[in-house]
């Protein structure tokens, strides 16, 4: 039985980027993206056990197999692209003094003004 389910606006991105590239539906793009994680998983030379014990600061990163280290990173990257509520309004009152950083329309980084009580 099919069932629906959310997934993040830049995720769907993703699939149906991946899913055009590939000739597939985005339902098998998904699929086919949940069997290979499923592999992984199941693999002996990959512990993703291993690559959450890193995440939870219970061994280093560097014990961690090359395959395990790309997943740990795109694991905490992921964890950390979500602001909290209260990063948010320290950046909303940045953003009012006309203070931060970002890039222009061309890709480069640009900072806005200067502040002594930051």
């Amino acid at each position: 039985m099919a069932q629906s389910i959310k997934i993040s606006d830049d995720e769907m991105e993703h699939v149906r980027r991946e899913a055009e590239l590939s000739s597939r539906s985005i339902a098998g793009q998904i699929t086919h993206w949940i069997r290979i994680g499923r592999s992984i998983e199941r693999s002996p030379e990959f512990s993703y056990a291993d690559v959450r014990a890193a995440l939870l600061g219970q061994v280093s990163p560097d014990d961690l197999s090359g395959e395990e280290q790309e997943v740990y990173i795109e694991d905490l990257l992921s964890a950390t692209s979500e602001a909290t509520p209260e990063q948010k309004a320290f950046f909303k009152q940045r953003r009012k003094k006309g203070l931060g950083a970002g890039l222009d329309p061309e890709g480069r980084l640009i900072q806005q003004g200067t502040s002594s009580d930051t």
